[in-house]
């Protein structure tokens, strides 16, 4: 009896689990990259064919280091193919957030406000000195040392502020003091100031008032006495009596009066032609212009907080064409407001004219932050 013997070829692979692993991925690579298309489109049904593939190219395969390679690098190279496309999806759904928020996040508008300014480095409108109209570092006509010292206001209980003008020659006689010279009663005695003489000037101006005012509308201010100002008598300004400024019973200077000493005195003060003054959109020949206004973003912590609002800044368009003295009068958490303060930066404008000459100009900024 004959007996047939039926060999079978078994290949022997020698090579050790790195190497195979090596050649396994690499075809994998391969395979992926023919099918990358299809694979980004429909990830789990891609992994899902190419294992089908596997089994049948495994079955029967040996078992070892061939099986256990095959099994690894399938696995490392779906795992680096899934997170690439979950990245990518990541990123573009990041990208179309920002840029949802970007049509939401916008410059609602501007809304002209005033802005006190508290710049009062002296009494006056000259230069140079503490006090005076003139141009000099004196105290007035004394003989002692000392510094100038009083003030003076008044008003006809006018609703507006006192109108800017010049202030009435030096006199010891009190007397109104009427919102223009043409309106001048003669029978009345002439308008005039308890003020040194040696810091008085004959300002270059048409109407009485006060030098260091910014309103251009005729008005004796909201306090009484006949004088022009916020508090009472025949002075200038927001003190008592005949003199001018803050102080009381004459002169100028703060305080009490009293004549100072050292000749002729001035002061920048807040006066009305100080390059630094923040004029008001109503006194302003031509309004600023907005050229650009850039948008703020979303901070991650806002959208993780969930965070909608407004930020509202009081800031100044300066003469110079840049956004200063910006300050925040309404907020928002998780770094909203510095993205908007950031912004109002950015802007970029047309200054203010004032007769020909740019100004600085108070503005109100509003940032709305919405999420949808």
């Amino acid at each position: 009896m004959r007996i047939e013997r039926e060999f079978r070829v078994t290949m022997i692979d020698n090579a050790s689990l790195l190497q195979r692993l090596s050649q396994e991925t690499s075809y994998f690579v391969h395979q992926l990259k023919l099918a990358w298309p299809h694979f980004k489109d429909d990830p789990i049904g891609s992994v899902g064919h190419v294992l089908s593939e596997l089994k049948l190219q495994l079955r029967g395969a040996a078992k070892g280091n061939s099986l256990t390679a095959s099994a690894a690098a399938l696995l490392l190279v779906i795992s680096a193919a899934l997170v690439v496309v979950w990245m990518g999806n990541r990123s573009r759904e990041k990208e179309l957030l920002q840029n949802e928020d970007r049509e939401t996040v916008q410059l609602i508008g501007f809304v002209s406000t005033p802005i006190t300014t508290t710049k009062d480095a002296g009494i006056g409108a000259g230069l140079k000195g503490r006090v005076g109209f003139a141009a000099g570092r004196g105290e007035g006509s004394a003989s002692e040392v000392r510094k100038a010292s009083g003030g003076g206001g008044g008003g006809l209980r006018d609703p507006l502020p006192t109108q800017i003008g010049k202030p009435p020659l030096p006199s010891g006689i009190p007397a109104p003091i009427p919102k223009s010279p043409s309106l001048k009663n003669p029978e009345l005695p002439a308008a005039g100031i308890d003020i040194d003489p040696a810091l008085w000037k004959n300002l270059p101006l048409t109407v009485y008032g006060d030098p260091r005012s910014h309103s251009t509308v005729p008005s004796n201010g909201p306090g009484d006495g006949g004088g022009m100002g916020t508090a009472s008598g025949t002075g200038i300004g927001e003190g008592s009596g005949p003199g001018v400024g803050p102080g009381q019973d004459g002169n100028m200077g703060g305080g009490r009066k009293g004549l100072g000493n050292g000749g002729i005195g001035g002061s920048t003060g807040n006066d009305a032609e100080d390059p630094d003054h923040i004029y008001p959109p109503q006194q302003v020949t031509e309004r600023a212009r907005v050229l650009a206004k850039p948008e703020p973003q979303y901070t991650e912590e806002a959208r993780r907080n969930s965070i909608s609002g407004s930020v509202v800044l009081r800031v100044v368009f300066s003469r110079s064409g840049e956004v200063i003295n910006i300050r925040a009068v309404q907020t928002l958490p998780f770094g909203l407001t510095e993205k908007a303060i950031a912004a109002a930066r950015m802007i970029r404008f047309r200054p203010a004219t004032k007769d020909g000459r740019p100004v600085n100009v108070p503005m109100q900024l509003e940032y709305n932050f919405n999420l949808y």
